[in-house]
């Protein structure tokens, strides 16, 4: 339950960013998005803000 939770955390969180820069960043799921536990990304992370997506996550936050 932990790992599904920070999964989709890390993958929304990624997606946002792509979403805020899409020039700088591209991120894709395999064709089945929820089986796959692959992920494709290329360009630049803000890896801050990754990181509080992540701890917010295991410490229970939205």
């Amino acid at each position: 339950m932990l790992e599904e939770k920070l999964t989709e955390a890390i993958v929304e969180e990624l997606k946002r960013q792509a979403a805020n820069r899409p020039q700088s960043l591209k991120v894709e799921r395999a064709h089945d998005a929820k089986a796959s536990e692959e992920l494709i990304v290329n360009g630049k992370i803000d890896l801050a803000a990754l990181v509080m997506v992540i701890a917010g996550s295991v410490a229970g936050g939205p």
